[in-house]
């Protein structure tokens, strides 16, 4: 990111990127860490938790691809706009609900709004960024996952302590708005923008596909899914998904039940975790965005990323054997570091297969797979571990989730490189209406 005398003003662009998606997280994990007290105050059971995780999976797959296919149409300062607006909101009334139901609507509309993140997200991205630098912005975004998860095991429990948990819902949910007005002062596409040089504007459009790229339009489901390119994301997206959104929304509960955490104080545990999620996403997308610049194709730079990836998500499956809760911490800091280097590129590389145009469409439809995946998943979490449970073996369940957990990213890795054996990038006259 030094200055090569072209301009950087693409990075203050990524860190609007980032900072939307750390507070995207921040909403979206608060509820795991205020399970306990909301247990205590509704008295859910793991099957209730699930039924609500669940509806917001459910309206998370639906906010993508209507908001993918939106956000094509009117652009990604306006639709990221009306994403953040939506979910700040819906964040901020889980504060007024008094009831299960209640916390089942809020969710609803929180996952419809959320799920415009990743689109707007990634579109700006490749409106903003040359493709051998798309990883490592994505990687950079990306790692806003991952400090939102680490900065509500922090904020969360204090707020929740010095105010009440409807205050932490309030609070959380008006860093929102905050974040809109610097988004309305700073952003514009390269071609609208004031403060870009036309050196930088240059190496923006340095690709092959910049001529056609911008150009505005819907395209329709039919067309994507009948080509292996969006197929790629998708089975990305499906496959793994589940398993991010495990850690997110059960994990401060495992360590709760298998170690006696005390989720009423600010969590180290889960702030290492969560940390290393931060170093997995951005040295994954510098990681295929180095062997690019090495010379290396792009599709075998994020292949072979992808690969490395999950070889180092497998361990996971030992931390069955894990009795000290430092010993898990490791184990599962490792697997998650290594899903969000999963998912710097797999969101790369619908950018590197499709022409700008259809960036949005494609991650909200490949979106929408992967939250329909994570819609299923909590279901079986959730019976699985009342059945454990009830059968006063509850790790047992923990342990068989785990062995779905590293063997996900090898299934997923050897579907997409039989996708994309003698693969190009989509001809933009294919997506034409």
């Amino acid at each position: 990111m030094k200055n090569t005398g072209i301009g950087n003003y693409r990075w203050v662009i990524c860190a609007l990127l980032f900072f939307a998606t750390t507070i995207n997280y921040v909403d979206r994990q608060i509820i795991g860490l205020l399970k306990p007290t909301l247990e205590l105050e509704f008295g859910w059971t793991e099957t209730d938790y699930a039924n609500i995780v669940t509806v917001f999976a459910a309206c998370y797959a639906l906010g993508y691809i209507i908001f993918g296919n939106f956000i094509d149409r009117i652009g990604s300062k306006l639709g990221y706009s009306i994403s953040i607006i939506v979910w700040s909101v819906a964040a901020m009334l889980h504060a007024a609900v008094k009831s299960t139901f209640g916390f089942g609507v809020v969710r609803g509309l929180l996952g419809l709004g959320e799920a415009g993140n990743f689109p707007a997200a990634v579109k700006a991205v490749a409106e903003w960024f040359p493709k051998k630098e798309r990883a490592l912005a994505t990687g950079i975004f990306n790692s806003g996952t991952s400090i939102g998860a680490v900065a509500a095991p922090l904020m969360v429990p204090w707020l929740l302590g010095a105010y009440g948990w409807q205050e932490a819902f309030i609070i959380t949910g008006a860093l929102g708005f905050v974040w809109l007005i610097f988004w309305w002062l700073l952003y514009e596409i390269p071609s609208r923008h004031k403060k870009i040089t036309r050196q930088e504007f240059d190496y923006i459009h340095s690709d092959h596909d910049a001529a056609t790229s911008a150009t505005a339009g819907s395209i329709r489901w039919s067309k994507l899914l009948g080509l292996r390119q969006t197929w790629v994301f998708i089975v990305g997206k499906v496959l793994t998904d589940p398993i991010w959104w495990f850690f997110l929304f059960w994990l401060p509960s495992y360590f709760s039940t298998m170690f006696n955490l005390d989720l009423k104080k600010p969590s180290l545990h889960l702030a290492v975790v969560y940390t290393a999620t931060t170093f997995g996403s951005i040295g994954g997308g510098y990681l295929s965005s180095y062997l690019i610049k090495r010379g290396w194709p792009v599709l075998k730079a994020r292949k072979t990323t992808l690969l490395i990836v999950a070889f180092t998500v497998l361990p996971i499956i030992l931390a069955r054997f894990a009795t000290d809760i430092w010993v898990a911490v490791g184990i599962i800091s490792l697997a998650a570091a290594a899903h969000q280097a999963w998912s710097a590129n797999i969101f790369t590389i619908v950018s590197d297969l499709v022409p700008k145009r259809a960036v949005s469409s494609v991650v909200g439809v490949g979106g929408m797979a992967g939250s329909i995946g994570s819609t299923l998943f909590p279901l079986l979490v959730g019976t699985l571990l009342d059945y454990y449970k009830a059968a006063d073996n509850i790790g047992a369940g923990y342990n068989i989730l785990f062995i779905i957990c590293g063997c996900a990213y090898m299934l997923a890795w050897l579907i997409i490189h039989w996708l994309t054996t003698r693969m190009k990038p989509i001809d933009p006259s294919l997506l034409t209406e």
